[in-house]
């Protein structure tokens, strides 16, 4: 009993392994016969495992998705990972805490003790970034935006952007339509990377501020990122402000919390009391520098370089000018 049950375990994992197995090649890594491999195959399907046959020339077998979710099997690796992605699933996917940590408790429990030595000295805990405040994540939404990305449909969804929310709320705004094409992290977020089919331009999207709309659209063919990778796509975009020739700094009055809503990594704001803060950011010119601060609608302080201040004022005279010319 005890040979077959490590037999069938070892037969499990090679069916999790690869897509297709033939039942010689299966025979031959087990050491057994093409029978017992079949008598084997017949006792995972009684346990749950949905494993159906395959034709060719000598027959084969595939491990598919099931209705019912059986026992599973980890390697070392495996547990761990499982272990850690459990812990950081609570931290900002709203929804799956409870689970997830009864799912944590569940896998601890099971593994031998090397295995939860290492988890239980691996403790994950949230920290906040200063420039950029995490958000919690709807679980239904997240599932719902991850299913448009591997089925390749449009997805149509309402947004809270900075724009919108300038705008006011709105009801009878139609829904934003995008070709979804990867979720993604970054700094403590959720984002969605995806062609927008409306401004026809690559976009990124904040999950927390979209709310999915049923049914999905048609389905399309991925497009082209334009970076090498998804990974290379998110850096230039949200460490531009790394590279961009002009940099200076103003002080706005303004609380830290409510400009940070507004930032999206764009720059860097330090608290300097409750209607205060400090905010460094980079442009390509002075002048778009100056005209960004002036974006914030409230009483500000140029602190520098020199080259703000004079763009700054460049502006002034021009808003000036062009309130004396208007028609009265």
């Amino acid at each position: 009993m005890l040979e077959t049950s490590a037999r069938l375990l070892a037969l499990l994992s090679l069916l999790q392994a690869r897509r297709d197995w033939p039942g010689r090649t299966l025979a031959d890594r087990l050491e057994v016969s093409p029978r017992t491999v079949r008598r084997d195959v017949d006792r995972l399907r009684e346990l749950g495992y949905p494993v159906q046959a395959t034709r060719g020339p000598d027959g084969g077998y595939r491990l598919d998705a099931g209705s019912e979710l059986p026992p599973l099997l980890f390697d070392d690796d495996q547990a761990v990972a499982v272990a850690v992605a459990l812990q950081t699933a609570t931290m900002t996917v709203q929804g799956v805490e409870e689970a997830a940590l009864r799912a944590l408790a569940t896998v601890r429990q099971v593994m031998p003790a090397r295995l939860r030595h290492r988890v239980d000295a691996l403790r994950v805990t949230r920290v906040v970034k200063n420039t950029w405040r995490e958000a919690d994540i709807d679980a239904e939404h997240l599932l719902a935006i991850g299913t448009a990305v591997r089925a390749r449909e449009v997805l149509r969804f309402d947004y809270s952007g900075r724009r919108e929310m300038a705008e006011g709320a709105d009801q009878d705004r139609p829904p934003r339509r995008t070709e979804p094409h990867h979720l993604v992290t970054w700094g403590g977020r959720w984002y969605l990377v995806g062609w927008d089919l409306d401004r026809k331009d690559w976009r990124t999207y904040r999950v927390d501020r979209m709310t999915p709309r049923s049914p999905n659209g048609p389905r399309f063919a991925p497009r082209p990122l334009p970076a090498p990778d998804v990974a290379a796509f998110i850096a230039e975009r949200f460490e531009r402000h790394d590279v961009l020739p002009c940099r200076g700094t103003a002080i706005l009055n303004a609380p830290a919390a409510a400009v940070n809503d507004w930032l999206r990594g764009q720059g860097v704001v330090e608290d300097f009391g409750p209607d205060r803060c400090r905010v460094t950011a980079g442009s390509w010119s002075w002048t778009g520098l100056a005209a960004w601060f002036g974006m914030f609608d409230v009483d500000f302080e140029l602190v520098g370089p020199p080259e703000l201040r004079a763009a700054a004022a460049g502006l002034a005279g021009r808003f000036a000018k062009a309130v004396d010319s208007a028609p009265s």
